[in-house]
């Protein structure tokens, strides 16, 4: 399980360590850095497929995702009128991503490229160090794996072995040492990070692809966009939680109840086609079952909920970014305890604007990370210095 995230450097979050529990609640005022910590995450998950550096450079590059504020706001600003005025940068420019879990951590420093690493791309970052360690905490004594520049040593038995030719700045460790027989720990937190799972892209508007007829194939893992709907829905009813769903839909709509329809899909020139399927609803009174094209967004909306958080293959973490939208205040409750059932499977972390979505969580156990801006920094609120989790970066 996740215990800690960690971010420096980036947008508004100057240096925020968040502690994670098995389900953990983001909330906050518009502009408080909740997307920002969403998008935090995100990037992580990037470094494990060896797109982090794609990923930046695609968000405009160090530069537009870089903290504004002053270098040191405990000591180096001045308030007055409103103002936080800082002095001029003498550090280099960082941004840190960092996460941690009972097992093992990472964390990585991200900087400017030098002219000749930047050549015709200057938006591309270079990475100036990177750590693998194992536990909750990077100490001295738990660092497996230590990256300074293009400098890559690891630990072994016999000590620290350094690794020949080292590592390009747009390469990470991740991936260049990612074989079991020589980094089985950085295999180890690869794997981790490409095991997250983020829904934040789920459309509910007319010409949404959950609406549409889907090629019929098992689909354990609903799709970013929410396209594989009605596959995934079949495939949580043939090999997954089915009672769980058909409650979570009666219970949020009103007694009705869920169907996949076989249907054929058309091909070229109107001929006949490939196997399909399509998300039905039938629903007390009507005659005929309401088709995935007819619904209101709300309805899309819980059953696209509902087919990610009861995947037959469940992520190791599981994020959401405002489930909330398009949800009637009814749809809450039902929805808080599809979360609750999830959460045996995954860890979630789940971002909201929904106070009553929050308080449904909480009050199950979550975790509820309330985030404010003071002087343009994102905190969190109540958790002072002393009881944030402990945290190190690596070292340039």
């Amino acid at each position: 399980m996740i215990t800690t995230l960690a971010v420096g450097g980036y947008r508004s979050l100057r240096d925020l360590t968040v502690p994670l529990g098995r389900t953990t609640v983001v909330t906050g005022p518009n502009g408080a850095g909740k997307s920002s910590l969403y998008r935090a995450l995100r990037l992580l998950a990037s470094a494990s497929r060896g797109e982090l550096i794609a990923d930046v450079a695609r968000s405009g590059g160090i530069d537009a995702l870089r903290w504004a504020g002053p270098e040191s706001p405990g000591g180096a600003v001045s308030r007055g009128a409103g103002r936080v005025q800082g002095t001029v940068r003498r550090g280099p420019v960082r941004l840190l991503l960092g996460v941690a879990s009972e097992e093992f951590g990472y964390a990585v420093d991200l900087g400017l490229p030098t002219p000749s690493e930047a050549g015709r791309f200057p938006h591309d970052p270079s990475i100036k160090a990177e750590i693998v360690f194992a536990g909750p905490v990077a100490r001295p004594a738990s660092v497996l794996v230590e990256r300074t520049g293009a400098f890559v040593r690891q630990r072994t038995d016999a000590g620290w072995d350094r690794l020949p030719g080292g590592v390009g700045p747009m390469r990470s460790v991740l991936t260049e040492l990612a074989d079991p027989r020589l980094s089985p720990e950085v295999m180890a937190v690869r794997a981790m990070l490409d095991g997250w799972r983020f829904y934040d892209q789920l459309r509910t508007d007319a010409g949404a692809p959950a609406r549409a007829t889907h090629l019929a194939t098992r689909s354990p893992v609903l799709s970013p966009d929410g396209a594989s709907l009605a596959a995934t829905l079949a495939t949580i009813d043939e090999i997954g939680h089915r009672a769980l769903l058909a409650d979570a839909v009666e219970d949020a709509l009103e007694g009705s109840r869920l169907g996949v329809h076989d249907v054929q899909l058309s091909g070229p020139g109107g001929s006949q086609g490939t196997d399909g399927l399509e998300v039905v609803l039938h629903q007390p009174g009507l005659l005929r079952p309401v088709r995935a094209n007819e619904m209101s967004d709300g309805t899309l909306r819980f059953l696209l909920m509902a087919a990610a958080l009861l995947s037959p293959r469940p992520p190791g973490l599981l994020v959401l970014n405002e489930p909330e939208t398009s949800l009637h205040p009814r749809l809450l409750p039902p929805l808080a305890r599809l979360v609750v059932d999830a959460s045996r499977d995954s860890q979630i972390v789940l971002v909201t604007h929904s106070d009553a979505l929050a308080s449904a969580l909480t009050d199950a156990g979550a975790e509820h990370v309330h985030l404010e801006k003071e002087d343009g920094e994102t905190v969190v609120a109540g958790l002072g210095t002393l009881e944030r989790p402990p945290w190190r970066w690596p070292q340039r």
